[in-house]
């Protein structure tokens, strides 16, 4: 039988800026921390979650001052020791890699191999980490994500004002990013843009995949080719939208898939590369623009390549 606790007593939330225009049913999955989403619809729908005094729906979003009552909800103890302790050093050591922090926002040099967030079999990511690096932070959200196997600058906010902020500039295309990939082959010089619609598809075997498909959303990557090698192109990738896997995809399309991508890539490609230590995905997400939620001046922030990213270029012979 699994033990269970309880908070003792209703909780009366006054909304502050951190919060404004957040829908109610998020507000609660950060308020409630390890609550099914199940759990959090249904004490919605049975109007044991109130604002103002008032039923509302999940979609609801909440406004500066609106009162929230929050219920005493009984979960498993175990559902709640899902949040990695901070003394794992996977997690502590994300806190070298932050490259700029200040009271709005952190920018992260995200390491391969680790999720953005938990969840399909991953206990924990980057942003369940950082709330337990920094329990006293009361708002910590994604910005934008990153696969997994990809590494580089990764933003988080730390006001709901400046998340608000960057994602319009997300939805407007004022954020430039600039990601570095090796590919297999010569890229040619006159493939400056991919256009190819995206759909993400599930395969019988449960795995998530995206292909080119012209039922799928409209998609664009620009590129630039930074040094050529033999047999590999290092290039830059700068996304105009942001599908998932876009960059990996828009690869494989042009012809010249990712170095040791497992989803897209080729494998006589990646077993050479493998002999020369390349043991990740190689794609990094080298540099990102953006305008300062708060003092509105125009930020960039590069990430340097992970030590066996530089190693596997330094034994490629260039061309």
């Amino acid at each position: 039988m699994t033990k269970e606790t309880s908070p003792t007593k209703v909780q009366l939330i006054t909304i502050d800026e951190d919060h404004l225009g957040q829908r109610i049913d998020n507000f609660l999955l950060t308020k409630l921390k390890g609550v099914p989403k199940s759990m959090i619809y249904r004490i919605v729908r049975k109007g044991e979650v109130r604002v103002n005094k008032k039923r509302i729906k999940p979609e609801y979003k909440l406004a500066m001052d609106d009162v929230v009552r929050v219920p005493p909800v009984r979960i498993p103890e175990k559902d709640k020791t899902k949040a990695p302790s901070a003394k794992l050093t996977k997690v502590s050591q994300l806190e070298a890699r932050v490259l700029h922090e200040d009271k709005h926002l952190i920018v992260l040099n995200k390491p391969a191999g680790i999720a953005v967030h938990g969840g399909s079999g991953v206990d924990f990511g980057v942003i369940e980490a950082f709330r337990s690096l920094r329990p006293q932070q009361k708002f910590l959200e994604l910005v934008h994500r990153l696969d997994k196997d990809t590494s580089g600058v990764l933003l988080i906010a730390k006001k709901r004002s400046a998340l608000k902020h960057l994602h319009d500039q997300l939805r407007y295309k004022k954020m430039q990013k600039d990601y570095q990939a090796l590919v297999r082959g010569a890229w040619q010089a006159s493939d400056k843009v991919v256009q190819a619609p995206l759909l993400k598809l599930t395969l019988k075997s449960g795995e998530r995949i995206v292909r080119v498909n012209k039922e799928g959303k409209p998609s664009e990557t620009r590129y630039k080719i930074l040094q050529r090698f033999e047999g590999a192109t290092l290039v830059q990738a700068s996304p105009v939208t942001g599908r998932t896997h876009q960059i990996r995809v828009h690869c494989q399309y042009a012809g010249h898939p990712i170095a040791c991508d497992e989803k897209y890539s080729e494998q006589k490609f990646d077993d050479s590369m493998r002999a020369v230590g390349l043991n990740r995905l190689f794609l990094h997400a080298a540099r990102l623009r953006f305008t300062h939620p708060d003092s509105e001046e125009t930020m960039q922030v590069s990430a340097p390549l992970d030590p066996v990213l530089v190693s596997t270029l330094n034994k490629l012979k260039k061309i």
